[in-house]
């Protein structure tokens, strides 16, 4: 192994000389820019996207988790530059891809984007860089797919340039896990790509956590997301139960949630959302299909998961038929786009699908979310509107599809007719509204009551 270029990266990489180069400025993309910019480190982003790069040129941000202001200072400062010209890949010492990883219409990985962005960097690449993969997907991604892509430069792994795969650990929204301070999974090939990406991050972020190899990194995210599925998707088969047995899910859970011991709080909900969770247990099932080994445990959480947006309309239709009335033409009001409380991010939402699902069945839908102001959705435009009196009052029907900090759920309660609550937002309140939780029988509000 040629040890110069090892030991001349790494010098380069503990005196902050090392240009880093983040292909995907997105929600994992930029934060890992920003980080590594804040450390220290000369920055170089890549993306398509010409919105998102005049914006960042500018100084501003499109990740409500960046503020404005950290991107202004690096950019003022002359140490974080954007392009979409990929030539310049080879300006980079270290190379982070943060490329988006969907699922196909099949439910297949679709790792078209990492397979784009992996040939720009074999066109360009140079001895001594240190490629790494940040993207979610299957185990052997890095060494079955990267690796021989890259080496079709001529240039050895772990001899002329370094490869590893480190999974992004992105909580949006959360105030207290952020990047610099989560600790960081690396995975090298070899030995010397292995105490170079380790070297890399522990320059910017607090606690490193190195395993033996990327395929081991790349199970442990796999697992992280898959643990957090399959618990969810028990949670919302014990609320189906509760429910056929008029039983208060969420009382349940804070009686077993005493439990000092052996027990972990998930909770039920309309359905998983975000970008992690819904789709990276998938990967998994794919990969063990192509070893002739079927996901079981995994697959049933997944249906039962996916299922959820039809029970919260089975739960809506229930509550309009108590006051003899059908969904089909009632108005309907969902309160949260967003996947997750308080943040922008729409990706894989169960509100879409709820949505969706209303609109299939001849309902009058409108949204009010105070962080998402219009969504596109099979050819419609959808716009946030205004969460007041009157238009709760219009309605027949209000969904909390997202349990955001900001919402007033004092006026929701007072003015809605009818509350489905799949989020148990409002908790034991009452007010003017019948409620209709997730799980159990329905609280009656002092509209009905007067009504009755």
């Amino acid at each position: 192994m040629d040890m110069s270029e090892h030991s001349k990266l790494l010098d380069r990489i503990r005196s902050h000389e090392a240009r880093v180069g983040v292909v995907g400025l997105g929600y994992v993309g930029l934060p890992v820019a920003i980080t590594f910019a804040e450390a220290g480190f000369p920055l170089l982003g890549f993306d398509i996207s010409r919105r998102v790069l005049g914006a960042l040129r500018e100084g501003r941000s499109h990740i409500m988790d960046i503020a404005a202001d950290r991107v202004r200072r690096q950019v003022d400062e002359g140490r974080f530059e954007v392009t979409d010209d990929f030539d310049r890949l080879d300006e980079a010492d270290a190379i982070i891809i943060c490329v988006p990883t969907p699922l196909s219409k099949t439910g297949d990985p679709d790792v078209s984007y990492i397979v784009d962005v992996t040939h720009h960097i074999r066109d360009r690449l140079r001895p001594g860089q240190l490629i790494i993969l940040e993207s979610t997907t299957y185990p052997g991604t890095t060494r079955e797919l990267v690796q021989p892509t890259l080496e079709e430069s001529g240039l050895e792994a772990g001899e002329d340039f370094f490869l590893a795969f480190s999974p992004e650990r992105v909580d949006p929204g959360n105030p207290t896990w952020h990047l610099e301070n989560t600790p960081k999974v690396v995975g090298g090939l070899t030995p010397a790509c292995h105490e170079l990406v380790a070297a890399l991050y522990g320059e910017a972020i607090e606690t490193v956590v190195e395993v033996s190899s990327p395929e081991a990194a790349e199970l442990a995210k796999i697992l992280e997301n898959t643990f957090r599925a399959v618990n969810i998707g028990l949670a919302n088969e014990m609320a189906i139960i509760a429910d056929r047995l008029g039983i208060d899910i969420w009382e349940v859970i804070d009686a077993a949630a005493s439990k000092p011991y052996g027990f972990m709080r998930f909770h039920p909900g309309p359905g998983l959302g975000g970008h992690c969770i819904p789709i990276d247990p998938h990967y998994l099932a794919w990969k063990m299909k192509t070893l002739q080994y079927r996901t079981r445990f995994i697959e049933l959480a997944a249906e039962i998961n996916a299922e959820m947006p039809r029970y919260v309309i089975a739960r809506v239709t229930e509550a309009l038929n108590a006051v003899r009335k059908s969904l089909n033409g009632s108005r309907v009001l969902l309160l949260g786009m967003a996947y997750k409380p308080n943040v922008d991010d729409t990706r894989e939402s169960p509100a879409i699908d709820i949505l969706r699902l209303l609109q299939q069945r001849g309902a009058e839908v409108r949204y009010h979310d105070p962080y998402v102001e219009s969504i596109a959705l099979d050819g419609t435009t959808f716009a946030s509107v205004p969460l007041t009196s009157q238009e709760l009052g219009r309605c027949d029907v209000v969904i909390i599809t997202t349990d955001h900090a900001a919402m007033d759920y004092d006026l929701v309660l007072e003015h809605a007719p009818i509350l489905v609550d799949p989020r148990n937002a409002v908790g034991k309140k009452e007010g003017a509204a019948t409620v209709y939780p997730l799980a159990g029988p329905p609280r009656r509000g002092r509209q009905a009551a007067v009504s009755g």
